[in-house]
């Protein structure tokens, strides 16, 4: 392990999994932490509370389609939602660059209350922090979302009922906010503009729960993409995950801009996408149920679980051949989010 702090540290992926297990959760040590789920899952007074908390330092602040504080209260919204939780109140907290613009801010503001109007979630706390000019880029916020868990979506967060047979599903196109960032950050022109996905999945989330659909597991896909995401599922389990590569959404045009920058849509950072494991038999109810929502119309089946290469992920390439899925390693897009 490194002496020092790396970009790659903040990728979402393998060197960010190291760091975490090694400098905090061998000091912060308890069963709650342990979990390493989206959301803590806590007990209190016979209830479940999910809380979880964030930080957002993405560069540019305003990219097409979004900026950091509907990034901040989207991405906030969904660590709730993908643990089956019902998010209900956020904090924010900002740490503001001397000489930055007020004009830019309440921007930004606004963008956090439209988004947090559209999910049904109040912000009611936050702080404000101001350091010399050259002593933060811009903006960085920091947020802590908690919402309510009812006891039979407690499993959904941890995975722990996901057994061979069950489908993976997820909500739509992948890649797309990681190609829109770097576009604006390097200030390309695209044929066709691509937006980021920045989006609140509750509305979506709620309605599968509500469906009663077998719902196994889900975790929003977001830094270190897709490929992070089915790798960890799988980390020391006793089942394997097979995705097919034809059947994962990808616009034409983030797979253009791959191809030309030698990217991976695996490994592209989301900002409104979710990856569900679900029962066989739910599977298609969950796949209409999602079609009918905003932000679930492009939902797709692209994969399973299987009792093959217990502890691995297989993609399955549109060549015919097949490899290892794995973590992310080291920093494609640094401060995506």
């Amino acid at each position: 392990m490194s002496k020092t702090i790396l970009l790659g540290h903040g990728s979402g992926g393998k060197l960010t999994s190291d760091l975490i297990k090694k400098s905090f959760v061998e000091y912060f040590d308890n069963q709650t932490l342990k979990a390493m789920t989206d959301s803590a899952i806590v007990n209190i007074d016979d209830k479940l509370l999910a809380f979880t908390t964030d930080s957002y330092v993405v560069d540019p602040i305003f990219f097409p389609g979004g900026d950091i504080g509907k990034l901040a209260v989207s991405g906030t919204i969904n660590d709730l939602a993908v643990s089956g939780a019902e998010p209900l109140f956020i904090s924010a907290a900002f740490i503001i660059e001397e000489g930055f613009s007020i004009d830019d801010l309440e921007s930004i503001t606004k963008s956090m209350k439209d988004e947090a109007d559209k999910s049904g979630v109040n912000i009611v706390t936050g702080d404000t922090k101001v350091v010399n000019k050259g002593q933060c880029d811009k903006i960085f916020i920091n947020t802590a979302g908690i919402g309510l868990l009812e006891r039979r979506c407690e499993h959904i967060s941890t995975g722990k009922h996901i057994q061979c047979g069950d489908k993976i599903i997820v909500n739509g196109y992948i890649g797309d906010h990681g190609i829109a960032v770097m576009g604006a950050r390097e200030k390309l022109k695209f044929e066709t503009e691509i937006l980021t996905d920045c989006a609140c999945l509750n509305h979506l989330t709620k309605s599968v729960i509500d469906s009663g659909a077998d719902i196994k597991f889900m975790r929003d896909i977001t830094r270190g993409g897709l490929a992070t995401v089915v790798s960890e599922i799988t980390e020391n389990r006793k089942f394997g995950i097979k995705i097919n590569e034809r059947d994962i959404p990808v616009r034409e045009s983030v797979r253009g801009m791959c191809e030309i920058f030698g990217y991976d849509p695996m490994f592209l950072a989301n900002e409104g996408k979710v990856l569900m494991v679900v029962s066989e038999q739910s599977a298609d109810k969950v796949i209409n149920i999602m079609k009918k929502q905003e932000h679930g119309r492009e939902s797709a089946m692209i994969g399973e679980i299987t009792s093959t290469n217990p502890g691995k992920a297989v993609l399955h390439s549109v060549v015919g051949g097949s490899r290892i899925i794995d973590k992310l390693t080291g920093e494609m897009l640094p401060r995506i989010c």
